[in-house]
């Protein structure tokens, strides 16, 4: 009976249905998700390496990076960022001359959350290097490669196999931290869903969907993740 009250239109796609909305919502947070995660590695991989051969000034700065975003709440960095960061960056470009800079939500919300992501993998990966047996590396150098090539020919390729579960677990949560976004006014799915409701007053409906959504997203990035990472340790069963 309880179903036969839904009001299953608003989840049409076209108005007055918000299922077009839900759906926009959601696009905007996996191209948050891609951009954050994408920064996230390339930050990640620099902290991580860094921390293992830079010189002791760039070490401490690791240091201080990965500790201070892993210690202060997610929400509080999001807030942070984005309205002092945004506000620094404006007094720099007016101060050089150039006036305010007006920075779009997309680009602001890849930033923060890019900043998260590249802490927490630059752990994850600093440890996969550490993973990776030292007479590889100590071969590589017998040969004659530089430390670019070692890198790129070595290193990396047997450290994937053991930072692939770590980051698999931070795309999965970088997926949720866009919803976080929502406090900022940035219209991700979580927005989206929150105003559905409160203009429909279906609040039930909205946050299931909004919950299928997420579910489905994080069960098609599961089977991705599996089948890049059986390709990953191919070869490994036979060791």
């Amino acid at each position: 009976m309880a179903a036969d009250m839904i009001n299953w239109s608003l989840l049409a796609l076209e108005p007055p249905g918000w299922g077009g909305v839900l759906l926009a919502g959601l696009m905007n947070s996996i191209k948050i998700a891609l951009g954050g995660y994408s920064l996230g590695l390339v930050l990640g991989t620099g902290g991580a390496f860094g921390k293992l051969y830079g010189g002791p000034v760039l070490r401490d700065l690791m240091e201080v990076y990965t500790t201070v975003v892993r210690a202060v709440p997610e929400l509080v960095l999001i807030l942070l960022l984005y309205y002092a960061g945004t506000d620094l960056l404006n007094r720099v470009s007016a101060a050089l001359g150039y006036g305010s800079v007006d920075i779009s939500g997309l680009a602001a919300g890849i930033f923060v959350i890019g900043v998260v992501q590249g802490a927490y993998s630059t752990e994850v990966l600093r440890g996969a290097i550490l993973a990776v047996p030292a007479g590889q590396i100590e071969a590589a150098r017998a040969f004659g490669m530089s430390p670019l090539m070692i890198m790129r020919r070595v290193t990396l390729p047997a450290m994937l196999p053991h930072a692939l579960p770590g980051l698999s677990n931070l795309w999965l949560i970088c997926t949720k931290d866009t919803a976080l976004l929502a406090v900022v006014g940035f219209s991700e799915l979580t927005l989206v869903t929150r105003q559905a409701a409160g203009t429909t007053k279906a609040y039930m409906l909205f946050f299931c969907a909004a919950g299928v959504l997420y579910l489905l997203l994080t069960l098609v990035s599961s089977l991705i993740i599996r089948v890049i990472e059986a390709r990953a340790r191919r070869g490994w069963a036979a060791r």
